[in-house]
């Protein structure tokens, strides 16, 4: 006799469980906007290091994917593609410099001959015009690919995570700063949804969307609503008391000021030092005492500050794992500088074609595992935490009445008089 396998009668068998499969996100288990930043700038990190085509393109793809698969229906998330378009228009603009204003990189391929316009003496080193090689142009080409994708990859972070969600995360020194930057970055996607919206009502109505007068007739409705969410947010803000401070000892105040000048200044000579090649040796401990005094100056700073945090964002392993595949990046990336010079900058003179390194391009590869780990965001309509087919908050069931609307067979207003 056979045992059955199957489920008692009345209970349901349990669900089995997938413990390397990402969760959907909620409220509860969305990632700290801090993990994705840090993501961001690590993989920018690791395109400020080279100039290799091909890792600046895998980078992007990288950045691009993570996105595909994790970016949701929120305002700011629709910002990559403007990212990517200041990209390509940074690309365009270097290019253009160096056509017209020359380069000082020689070059034995002439491409093409412009005429040259003659400068004064004082403007020795620049020239408007002349012969543009083709060294010069692939130089400009790599740099700026390099700038595009450290935007490109800020733009990353500014799609993925919420600007509210960060403004939590700021001490409490910085967080007036951080509410004016907040309000700022949130404007715009707004301002564009206004418009969206307005284009679509007057193609609806059969008016145009073109020209200058529907422009005209656009732009009013638009800054009469920017001006309406400007006197709610202002009001809002001074509800909740924005703006007030505690009183702190000037003992205080002074030591706050010289620990954040001084640790900002230990920041800036520790960057120059790792940009350098000279001041590596200095770099990272000037680096390390910056921020650690840095730091300790905005916690003291935020003895001003007399707000409460709120649902204050926790780090789970998931956002560590975010966080540290950006680090991770970052590290390799500056660790090949060292063993993969060459392949890291490729050289225009003479021109030669890139080659893609094995194992920094492995470690960009890092950068993905966002895409696995990080929780998967509801379909584009959806609410978090709810699924695709559930009806959204405050809608009525199918066959419901309208709201404000008198039930079936109950008597109106004439038959109760």
């Amino acid at each position: 006799m056979t045992a059955s396998t199957s489920a008692p009668a009345g209970r349901t068998a349990p669900a089995r469980r997938r413990p390397l499969r990402a969760p959907a996100a909620s409220r509860s288990n969305a990632l700290p906007a801090g993990a994705w930043w840090l993501w961001a700038l690590g993989l920018a990190t690791a395109a400020s290091r080279t100039t290799n085509p091909l890792l600046l393109g895998l980078l992007v793809g990288v950045a691009g994917y993570v996105v595909a698969a994790r970016r949701t229906d929120a305002p700011w998330a629709r910002s990559y593609g403007a990212f990517i378009r200041i990209g390509l228009f940074v690309v365009a603009v270097r290019l253009v410099f160096s056509v017209f204003l020359g380069s000082p990189i020689p070059g034995t391929h002439t491409v093409f001959t412009l005429p040259e316009v003659p400068l004064p003496d004082w403007a020795k080193g620049v020239r408007l015009g002349g012969r543009v090689t083709a060294e010069q142009l692939v130089f400009a080409l790599y740099d700026g690919a390099k700038l595009a994708t450290l935007l490109i990859c800020i733009g990353a972070a500014n799609s993925l995570a919420n600007p509210a969600r960060l403004l939590k995360s700021l001490p409490g020194a910085l967080y007036e700063a951080g509410v004016a930057v907040v309000v700022a970055m949130t404007f715009a996607p707004n301002m564009v949804a206004d418009v969206m919206r307005l284009r679509t009502a007057r193609r609806l109505r059969g008016r145009p969307t073109g020209g200058i007068k529907a422009v005209l007739q656009i732009g009013l409705p638009v800054l009469e609503g920017a001006l309406e969410r400007s006197v709610a947010v202002a009001a809002s803000m001074d509800a909740r008391g924005y703006g007030r401070t505690a009183q702190v000892p000037p003992a205080i105040r002074r030591t706050t000021n010289v620990l954040t000048l001084g640790g900002l200044l230990g920041v800036c000579a520790g960057t120059y030092g790792l940009l350098a090649a000279q001041g590596a040796v200095y770099g990272v401990p000037l680096l390390i005492a910056g921020l650690v005094a840095a730091l300790a100056g905005l916690r003291l700073g935020g003895a001003r500050s007399v707000r409460t945090r709120y649902r204050p964002d926790r780090w789970g392993v998931r956002a560590w794992l975010v966080a540290g595949s950006g680090v991770v990046v970052a590290v390799a990336m500056i660790w090949a500088g060292g063993a993969y010079g060459e392949a890291l900058h490729p050289g225009v003179v003479p021109l030669t074609a890139p080659v893609l390194p094995l194992w920094p391009a492995a470690a960009v590869l890092i950068g993905l595992l966002p895409a696995v780990v990080a929780p998967v965001p509801p379909p584009v309509g959806a609410s978090a935490g709810a699924p695709a087919n559930a009806a959204p908050v405050g809608a009525a069931p199918v066959g419901a009445a309208p709201v404000g609307a008198a039930p079936v067979g109950a008597p109106n207003s004439k038959e109760i008089q």
